[in-house]
Parts: structure tokens; sequence; C-alpha cells
């Protein structure tokens, strides 16, 4: 699928959205509900059996990816802010939870991810955050980049998964 050029367009997700998806163990779609089309452009059938990395906004650090994926296998929920391109190049913010849903054995069924509307606040202190990220995994590798991640966690006494999904609900009120 082509990705497209992104431009400075945001399209707002509204306090009313709930944005749902579904992916299998490597990450590929296998559910979306009608509002995560509408906000995204694109639809069902392109995005079905894709990565959901194809919405990654180039503005989001590799390093809160790598955050995801270390904990949520491990059966902890992940409260994060992502920003995603649309199918036009515009993007939008949302406040993302993501986690493994099991079967009743106990064995992995998919990964659900709800995701929610993210005030001004919120995105101007993430911004910060994120672009600091952003350019040091630029300027020197993604490994810089997760030390000070981990730093940023430790000043932050965030290392728990918990506490660090309580800082993010926190900064959206």
């Amino acid at each position: 699928m082509h990705r497209p050029e992104p431009i400075e367009k945001e399209r707002l997700v509204t306090g009313i959205d709930l944005i749902v998806s579904k992916a299998d163990a490597e990450g590929r779609i296998t559910y979306i509900n009608p509002i995560f089309v509408k906000i995204s452009g694109y639809s069902q059938g392109e995005l079905l059996e894709k990565p959901h990395a194809i919405l990654r906004h180039p503005d989001m650090p590799k390093v809160i990816f790598k955050y995801l994926w270390d904990h949520i296998p491990q059966g902890h929920e992940v409260v994060t802010y992502v920003k995603n391109l649309c199918k036009d190049g515009s993007y939008y913010w949302v406040l993302a939870s993501v986690k493994m849903a099991k079967n009743p054995d106990g064995t992995f069924r998919n990964y659900m991810s709800t995701r929610r509307a993210v005030t001004e606040n919120a995105k101007k202190s993430i911004s910060l955050l994120y672009e600091k990220l952003l350019e040091t995994e630029k300027s020197r590798g993604v490994e810089a980049s997760w030390a000070l991640f981990e730093e940023f966690l430790q000043q932050n006494d965030l290392t728990d998964p918990k506490k660090f999904n309580e800082y993010m609900k926190n900064l959206n009120r």
C-alpha cells in the first residue's frame, strides 16, 4: 500500500468518538469499527490484514512502539499517545489503550486497541517529549532514543507500566 506524504492538516477526534481495532499476533489489522474508517480515510478493505504500522505518522518515535510491544505481550495494558497518518496525508492524535485479549483457556486471542480524543494540553506536553525522542533517534539512533526514554521514565517514576498508564491518562485531563 502506498504511504501518503504527510501534510499539516489535523483531523479532530471528538469526545464522542471511540476508535476500535483488533490485530493478530503479528500486528495485522483484523477488525476496525466505522469511526476508524471515517477518521483514517481508508476503507475497511484497504486496512484489513495490513500491519497497524501503515498508519504510523513519521513524527512518532519508534521507541514508543518498542515500549508498547515490550509490555503488551506480557499481559500489560499500555496507554499512550499516538499521532496517526490518514490516507490523504492529514493526521489525528489519539490516546490509545492497547492490550492483549485472551481466550477462556488463557491463550492469545488478539490485540485490542481503543482510542479516544486528546486534549490540546496533552498534545502540547506529549509533542515536546516525542520531538526530543525523534530528534535523538534521527541524530544518534534508536538505542540513544531508547536510553533517553528510559531516563524520562526513571526521572518521573514511571518504570511501572501502571504508573506510566496513569501518567498518560492524567495528561489528558
